[in-house]
């Protein structure tokens, strides 16, 4: 993953910022006794990516992956629209705890910037509802030259999406987030229409670091720069976590990114037993016995 790469990651502040005062706001009016779902994983399962990560001898990736980790951001629907029988074949080599969380195809983001794309997404839709109750949250990526100038297409396509399948959007155009105005008017677009506001951490990108949610689904991406700062990073997000947690967060999605993706899992393991320990999850740490450091 190229975005928001930098070359000398040692020179970024990885700071998280302060909540935005709404957060604490949607998650309190949530909140109750019960324990949050947590969804952890990488964006690809491909040996191609993730070397090393496979025993010797795997026959089936998704199989072995799926074993590992209860969760996979699924890139690959972004290239390609996938038919019905894809769909149902990774649903059914699956265990039953793991979910899919797949990005919208680029046709309805970049190729026709939200223009028109109802028969797109009712394509799109046909066939990814048959991951059944494995289906995640699917996500929305747009180009970062997609501006608020077009927020009219925003407002039609939130509006039209079926409220019984859980939307992220990504913005990465600096003015959703940095306008005050505008980002105003899409959090009110968002919350009302119980959007999640996905939230990217990448070295390069620290202008649309907002930490503000719109629901009480914390949907993040986060982008490692290969480098020991990584595990600091990952630290800082642990303790986030515990705040919205104990604010009454009902559900955490947070996918693993690295610049040098083989390196992805060893990354999620970290963070998984970290998790384990500070919010009092039992969540598998993947190949925990075949680790080794990443450094």
């Amino acid at each position: 993953m190229k975005f928001g790469r930098v070359d000398h990651p040692e020179s970024i502040d990885f700071t998280l910022p302060n909540d935005h005062l709404d957060t604490k706001m949607i998650l309190n009016a949530v909140k109750d006794d019960t324990m949050p779902d947590v969804y952890v994983g990488c964006a690809k399962w491909n040996k191609a990516d993730l070397k090393g990560f496979y025993p010797r001898g795997t026959k089936d990736e998704l199989v072995y992956y799926s074993s590992q980790f209860n969760a996979i951001e699924l890139n690959a629907t972004f290239y390609r629209i996938f038919p019905p029988e894809q769909f149902e074949k990774w649903y059914k080599k699956t265990p039953e705890n793991f979910k899919f969380f797949p990005k919208l195809n680029q046709e309805i983001s970049h190729w026709k910037r939200l223009n028109e794309v109802a028969a797109v997404v009712e394509n799109y839709l046909y066939s990814a509802v048959n991951l059944k109750e494995k289906l995640g949250t699917i996500f929305l990526q747009m180009h970062s030259n997609f501006s608020p100038k077009d927020f009219d297409k925003v407002i039609s396509f939130v509006e039209s999406w079926p409220e019984t399948i859980p939307l992220a959007i990504e913005f990465r155009h600096t003015d959703w987030y940095n306008d005050p105005v505008i980002a105003n008017e899409l959090y009110d677009l968002l919350k009302q229409n119980g959007i999640s506001n996905v939230i990217v951490d990448s070295a390069g990108r620290r202008d649309i670091m907002h930490m503000r949610l719109s629901n009480a689904t914390a949907f993040v991406r986060y982008v490692g720069a290969n480098h020991e700062s990584d595990y600091s990073r990952l630290d800082d997000w642990v303790s986030r976590l515990k705040e919205w947690k104990e604010q009454g967060i009902k559900e955490i999605d947070f996918f693993i990114h690295q610049n040098i993706e083989k390196e992805s899992p060893l990354l999620s393991s970290y963070f998984i037993k970290k998790l384990n320990t500070e919010l009092g999850y039992n969540l598998k740490i993947p190949n925990e016995k075949q680790q080794q450091s990443l450094f």
